[in-house]
């Protein structure tokens, strides 16, 4: 039986391109190449004298993590070798006490819902917009954070995420003014944006549009290594000793080096020569965008405000799903997309992509295209917006009221009852049902339609049946 290294050394050998993070595309930096030979034992170390300690930082790790807030125009920046998982618990969990109030974007990652059940907080959520032609949810709107901030007078803290996992951008400038009328902090999931600012045809990242605590997932869409994250701290709105507890609280005591220097590494890039990374992938990608568009029964999706770096091809009048796309593509053209949702694929790009590569999907996507015929199609639908739902009780309180009594019942069967657990397809990682709301035949029908096309639904104890309080 071959080990766990040498699938992937084998792996990494083959014609499988991949649209998926981490954002290095198994190359590294432009024009280079990451050592495929051997795992490298020879940089990692633990902290020994001249290398700095991660939790007490005070040499060169100091001085790289004050790197990076340079580069990404943070008052404060903390390097995450934990993924963007450990700064979010840390960020939401430090701003908060227990039992407080807390404004959540309801299409957040799930390590959102964790750090409200660690802290046993109480949940008003914003329901973003959901774009039916598009079959995207879409931005979290100013207005509605300003409307929630008067309607729950006693909330501490507002947390969004921007851009979405499909690269759906929300007015961070806005919702931070609207936030900070009220004297409160914003964070900012911004996991899926490490590539923000670093040129025109991207966003300002949310540092330089008022954000309190931002958290980037720089393995996401930037040459770093899978689990490598920042943090990054601006202003006086928030108490950075409490969230740095949590962070030496959370994240590991044995922080890689080989993770670490990745990170450096990236953020000296960005630092001297981030034009020359940037300005011929932006080209190219903006090439095959437009040539995108010649698209028949596919089609290239577009929102009102999006991250470019983001392909999404939706199935379009192809009578097709995103999962049937999703295979075509992976079995047929060796392209592996990064995630397949109900009528779209999802195709992440990066600066370490190669034009041929980019060629091979544009390419497989107009032969798929020219192969089907039009058909209509009704998936898109409302199948991916975030269903509605009452919130009964706080997570926190219904995992206690779980452990006193709870029923097993079939999914199909479960619209009325209180949830006892959550129900979310991965990826993205954005509940569809979450404990303590009472389930909707909504979620119920998206549950049965996602797990009928062959979708695997996470996150539940035993498959088509969920945990509820009795």
């Amino acid at each position: 039986m071959s080990t766990l290294y040498d699938k992937l050394k084998s792996y990494s050998g083959s014609d499988f391109y991949g649209f998926h993070m981490p954002g290095h595309k198994r190359r590294g930096f432009p024009g280079g190449f990451f050592g495929r030979t051997c795992l490298p034992y020879e940089i990692d170390i633990t902290e020994i004298e001249g290398f700095d300690d991660l939790h007490h930082a005070h040499g060169i790790l100091k001085e790289a993590q004050e790197r990076a807030a340079k580069v990404y125009r943070a008052d404060e920046t903390h390097f995450l070798v934990n993924g963007s998982t450990v700064g979010i618990l840390s960020a939401v969990c430090g701003v908060t006490e227990k039992g407080d109030t807390i404004l959540v974007a309801r299409n957040c990652h799930k390590s959102v819902y964790h750090a409200i059940n660690l802290n046993e907080l109480n949940p008003v959520y914003l329901y973003p917009e959901f774009d039916g032609s598009a079959g995207l949810n879409t931005q979290i709107r100013p207005q509605e954070v300003k409307d929630a901030l008067v309607r729950y007078p006693e909330v501490k803290a507002v947390v969004i995420v921007s851009p979405t996992y499909d690269g759906v951008v929300s007015d961070v400038a806005a919702i931070a003014e609207a936030v900070h009328e009220k004297g409160l902090p914003l964070i900012v999931d911004e996991a899926h944006g490490a590539h923000f600012g670093f040129h025109p045809a991207f966003p300002a990242n949310a540092n330089a549009r008022g954000a309190d605590i931002v958290i980037h997932s720089v393995h996401k869409t930037l040459p770093s290594l899978t689990q490598t994250a920042l943090l990054h701290m601006n202003g006086n709105r928030t108490d950075r000793n409490r969230v740095r507890k949590y962070l030496d609280m959370l994240q590991t005591s044995s922080p890689s080096y080989v993770l670490m220097a990745g990170i450096d590494l990236c953020m000296d890039r960005l630092e001297k020569s981030a034009g020359e990374m940037f300005g011929p992938y932006v080209e190219e990608l903006l090439r095959v965008r437009e040539k995108l568009l010649g698209l028949k029964c596919l089609e290239l999706i577009r929102t009102e405000c999006y991250d470019i770096s983001k392909l999404i091809i939706s199935t379009g009048s192809s009578g097709l799903t995103g999962r049937d796309l999703y295979r075509e593509l992976l079995f047929s053209y060796h392209l592996q997309m990064e995630m397949a949702a109900g009528s779209y694929v999802l195709a992440m790009t990066s600066v370490s992509d190669t034009k041929e590569g980019l060629e091979r999907l544009t390419n497989a996507l107009f032969r798929i295209d020219n192969k089907t015929r039009q058909k209509d199609n009704s998936l898109r639908m409302d199948k991916g917006a975030v269903p509605r739902a009452e919130t009964v009780y706080t997570i926190a309180e219904a995992e206690r009221r779980s452990r006193a009594g709870s029923i097993l019942i079939p999914w199909d069967r479960a619209a009325g009852y209180v949830s006892a657990e959550y129900a979310y397809l991965y990826p993205p990682g954005c509940p569809l049902i979450v404990p303590g709301e009472r389930i909707t035949e909504t979620a119920v029908r998206r549950l049965s339609w996602y797990e009928e096309r062959g979708f695997s639904v996470e996150g539940l104890k035993k498959e088509r049946y969920i945990e509820v309080l009795a």
